[in-house]
């Protein structure tokens, strides 16, 4: 919310400012506006000035024309009567001679005022014939600056009409968006309540935590200083014999890092072997050719060490394949248990010795090849600047070295290196690694300097070219590899240094491989017993399943409740049933005892009496075994739920007693089978009526909060209409007071336009009757 709000800001900003520019345009083309009509309007002032003059002028020569017609008609009277003297003349010559003289001198007189006038006349037209030429010219030009201010002033209408129109929809687009970001500041203030509320409560909880934490931890402080009388963790010593947790995010982190470490070591090997294979192949081409010539024996001697590169290069990428393999998520990598960081630093130490026993032979042959007579000035610079190169490569080989010996110490010799060195000789690698990578980006520039001035050589073939290419591919691959590790070793160097090695909580010392091994049979023990004790989940209810019967089960009859108190009764009328079960079993029991007991006694007593009267009356025998027949025939034995009565009855009435008990007993029996099922009928029924009661008291209370929820939003809805409707009448009011004032402007641009109109209109027709009375004179 905040970034829409932020976004909303600019974006309102930058409106405001385009409204800022074009409202500072308009004042400009307001100005030019004014400055136009100015200009406009001292044009109508020079204008009328004009007319005002040619108003004189055309008055003036009205008067003139006047005169002259005058004086036209004055000749004419002139001339008439000379011709009437004339003709007196005839008759009297006498009085014409004496008065010829006085004619004469008039005659003169009119002639020069006649030459007078007609001069005047004549001076008359040509001024007229200049102010009206003069008067036409005005006139034009008038009217094209004219034209110009009109087109200018339609221009300028059409700009502000433009403008007006920009403004209004940025006016409503300003409003829009004001409108919505009162909406959100509001949301965003409501918003910013809640979480000042929450706030404040989990402030609450907090200081509860707080105390009831301190409380605890005063408990637990005096508890241990009470009940534990040796605390471990307080000494590191101690502590270090402790075992440690399994740190399984940095086991992967590790094994990560590892193969990105493999995969940079395997290019980086690729790259040494192209490089001493090209190299083998140049010393047997350049200077001499050996297809053509015997190369000399140090060259010899150095292809030959050349040529067992692989079996020195080849062991580092499997000695960092077996670090790699070596890293699991089932061990403890750290320092102390990397044995196979140890390999990996004797096969660095064997490539050191091959790059140290073929160092001197590398620069011997770039001395033999500076002494041919082949090589140049400029040639001799380049083998020069690498055989420095050389020296500089095997130097950084042997840092190298020396740093991961180092740091294979601890899997050996635990006391061989401390800990606070630690990060000190991974620094050391990160910036050897990037003296290496420098090394080779000078190694590759100088050669392939050399590589162009070699095939300038006249003794160049084509295959030395094409090798030189090789040995420029192979170093420009060598460079990247080596960048790459060395950005690779920087990038990760914190966590190299932070997480060295781990050892049990709170303790300050190295971890050690016995203690490693303790710590993974316990964590294997725990991850067998969580296996244990995960168990397959049982299927559960479908969601849609689920949603179909929560309605049911909110409904139902037989809700959870009402179920568990018919459960709780059913089990309390067990119980009750089980203990008259067992109260009547006893008393069963305890009948039966008494009946064997009184058939033992009677038993007894018919055996005693027996034997008593065989003795007395052994004459007699038949006669007591026919009385034994009776008394046996005689007596009758009933047996019931209280107990066995014996009856000695005649024959005839035994079968009516036995009948008639077992009707009373089958009556009774009948009766208490029916009153049963009338209780358990009543039971249920009162049980189910019960439930249901249960479940309409739930639903009741159900529809009440759904109610009192739907009253509560229904008083939302209902401020939130008031609150938009006040938000419309205010949008409104705006736009009605915006568009009346649009209004008001656009009548008063109409009124100017219109007074102009009809300038120039009037102008129009001035000069309109003006040209047409020129045209009349």
């Amino acid at each position: 919310m905040a970034a829409a709000a932020a976004e909303l800001q600019g974006k309102y900003q930058k409106l405001a400012q385009e409204y800022s520019k074009l409202r500072a345009q308009n004042q400009v083309l307001k100005k030019g506006v004014v400055d136009e009509q100015a200009n406009s309007a001292s044009l109508k002032e020079q204008l009328k000035m004009k007319d005002q003059s040619l108003r004189k002028l055309q008055q003036e020569m009205d008067s003139l024309t006047f005169r002259n017609q005058q004086l036209a008609k004055r000749v004419e009277l002139l001339q008439d009567e000379l011709a009437l003297s004339e003709t007196r003349g005839k008759k009297n010559k006498k009085s014409t001679e004496s008065s010829s003289q006085l004619t004469q001198e008039q005659k003169s007189v009119f002639n020069e005022d006649l030459q007078k006038k007609i001069e005047e006349n004549e001076r008359l037209h040509i001024l007229f014939f200049e102010a009206d030429e003069q008067h036409k010219r005005l006139e034009a030009e008038l009217r094209t600056r004219l034209e110009v201010l009109e087109t200018d002033a339609a221009q300028h209408q059409a700009v502000v009409d433009s403008l007006t129109r920009k403004y209004t929809d940025t006016i409503e687009k300003l409003q829009n968006d004001k409108a919505r970001l009162e909406m959100k500041s509001q949301t965003l203030e409501r918003e910013a309540k809640d979480c000042r509320l929450r706030t404040e409560e989990c402030q609450q909880q907090l200081k509860n935590l707080q105390a009831a934490l301190g409380s605890r931890l005063e408990e637990s402080l005096c508890i241990i200083n009470e009940k534990v009388p040796f605390n471990d963790t307080r000494s590191n010593r101690y502590n270090a014999l402790n075992v440690p947790l399994h740190n399984r995010r940095y086991q992967l982190k590790l094994r990560d890092l590892a193969g990105q470490a493999l995969a940079f070591v395997q290019d980086l090997v690729t790259a040494l072997l192209n490089f001493h294979t090209y190299t083998e192949q140049k010393v047997q081409i350049f200077p001499i050719d050996s297809a053509t010539d015997t190369i000399s024996p140090l060259n010899q001697k150095f292809s030959q060490y050349l040529h067992e590169n692989a079996s020195y290069v080849r062991p580092l990428e499997e000695g960092m394949l077996h670090l790699f393999e070596s890293i699991t998520e089932d061990t403890v990598t750290v320092l102390e248990t990397t044995v196979k960081l140890k390999a990996f630093s004797e096969h660095l130490a064997s490539y050191l010795c091959f790059l140290r026993k073929i160092l001197p032979y590398q620069l011997k042959s770039l001395e033999e090849e500076c002494e041919s007579s082949l090589c140049t000035a400029a040639l001799r610079a380049r083998n020069m600047e690498l055989h420095k190169d050389m020296k500089r490569l095997t130097a950084v080989f042997e840092k190298l070295h020396t740093y991961i010996s180092l740091l294979a110490l601890p899997s050996t010799n635990p006391e061989g290196l401390l800990r606070t060195n630690y990060s000190l000789v991974f620094t050391n690698i990160a910036t050897s690694l990037h003296g290496f990578h420098d090394i080779l980006k000078d190694i590759s520039k100088h050669y392939s300097q050399k590589a162009t001035l070699e095939q300038d050589v006249p003794t160049a073939t084509q295959k030395l070219v094409t090798t030189n290419d090789c040995i420029l591919s192979s170093l420009v691959a060598l460079t990247n590899a080596a960048g790459k590790i060395a950005s690779f070793f920087s990038n990760n160097l914190d966590h190299f240094t932070t997480s060295l090695s781990y050892g049990p909580k709170g303790g300050t010392e190295f971890i050690s491989p016995l203690s490693a091994e303790c710590m993974l049979q316990y964590k294997k023990k725990a991850v067998a017993y969580m296996k244990s004790l995960k168990k397959p989940c049982t299927d559960s209810v479908p969601y849609e399943e689920a949603l179909a019967n929560r309605r049911v089960l909110l409904s139902s009859t037989e809700s959870r409740e009402g179920l568990a108190q018919q459960v709780q009764q059913s089990l309390e009328k067990i119980a009750k049933l089980e203990q008259e079960k067992e109260h009547w079993m006893l008393e069963a029991q305890l009948a039966k005892i008494k009946l064997e007991k009184e058939n033992q006694k009677l038993k007894n007593s018919l055996s005693g009496h027996l034997t008593e009267a065989v003795q007395e009356h052994s004459v007699l025998p038949n006669v007591a075994e026919q009385k034994k027949e009776t008394t046996e025939k005689n007596t009758i034995k009933s047996t019931s739920l209280i107990g066995m009565l014996t009856i000695t009855t005649d024959n005839e009435k035994a079968p009516d007693v036995e009948s008639r008990e077992d009707l009373i007993k089958t009556h009774y029996m009948a009766r208490i089978a029916e009153l049963t099922s009338h209780l358990q009928l009543a039971d249920s029924k009162s049980v189910h009526f019960h439930a249901e009661c249960r479940a309409l008291a739930k639903r009741l209370s159900l529809a009440e909060k759904s109610k009192e929820s739907l009253t509560e939003e229904l008083k939302l809805a209902s401020q939130n209409i008031s609150r938009l409707q006040d938000e419309l009448m205010t949008t409104k009011r705006s736009y009605e007071d915006q568009l009346s004032m649009m209004s008001d402007h656009l009548c008063s641009m109409n009124e100017t336009l219109t007074k102009q109109r009809e300038e120039i209109d009037t102008l129009k027709m001035t000069s309109k009757g003006n040209a047409k009375k020129n045209k009349n004179r």
